[in-house]
């Protein structure tokens, strides 16, 4: 997978050049550009926003350093997906990492002040796939932070990313449900005790655990994912008369 990133803060990126992120790197499997936004601007004071039409507080991002910066990343066979971090866009789950996984060119926009005019995402629609994607329901700074995040969570579903792949199938928002507990040596700490079910060997004991722990878990923490899972659940057959 190819990733590409158009910032005003290119040093924010400096750890994806460790741990997992760093060793996919080197080996090539995920390829990593990140590009200054001011190289794009045309002026010697490389200006990147201006005051908003219709007044109000803050400065907007200008369409024209990121129309010429889609114009250099964006690849003309259609294969490139733009995305644009912003507090007013889609929730970003779990699914979303995995269909984002399945793509090979990336393009993180970070926007930054009152956000990048509107009239961009229009455009780099008409080049490209656009998701306007959000973290959640607050507001950062800009879109770096949240960048990394959606990079992190969308290159460890890569095949080969994560050195033993068994474990992403049983983590948290993996089929709709949080991850039970997890728990290591020694068996007691503290006058705490590991649940007897997982000393016990029996690995249908264990998983019917495991299972009934991620079900508490869900409903206890979040119950609007069990309601999900139930309106994605499909119908069961019909009797015949």
């Amino acid at each position: 997978m190819r990733i590409d990133i158009i910032t005003i803060f290119p040093e924010y990126f400096g750890v994806l050049d460790v741990s997992l992120m760093g060793k996919a790197r080197q080996s090539g499997l995920i390829d990593v550009g990140v590009h200054d936004l001011r190289e794009f601007t045309t002026d010697r004071h490389r200006t990147v926003d201006d005051t908003p039409y219709g007044g109000g507080a803050g400065m907007v991002m200008k369409a024209e350093p990121w129309a010429l910066a889609l114009d250099s990343i964006v690849r003309a066979d259609g294969t490139s997906t733009v995305v644009f971090p912003t507090p007013s866009g889609t929730v970003f789950t779990q699914r979303s990492a995995r269909e984002l996984s399945e793509h090979t060119h990336l393009v993180f926009a970070c926007g930054r002040y009152e956000g990048i005019d509107a009239r961009v995402p229009e455009y780099a629609a008409s080049i490209a796939s656009v998701r306007e994607l959000s973290l959640g329901d607050y507001v950062l700074n800009g879109g770096e932070v949240a960048s990394m995040a959606m990079i992190e969570a969308v290159a460890r579903l890569i095949p080969g990313m994560v050195g033993n792949p068994d474990s992403l199938a049983e983590e948290s928002h993996e089929g709709g449900l949080l991850e039970y507990p997890n728990f290591t040596k020694p068996a007691l700490w503290r006058d705490r005790e590991v649940p007897e079910v997982l000393l016990s060997g029996n690995h249908a004991r264990i998983s019917g655990w495991r299972r009934d722990q991620q079900i508490a878990r869900t409903a206890a923490v979040r119950p609007d994912l069990l309601a999900t899972e139930a309106e994605d659940a499909p119908e069961p057959p019909k009797a015949d008369r």
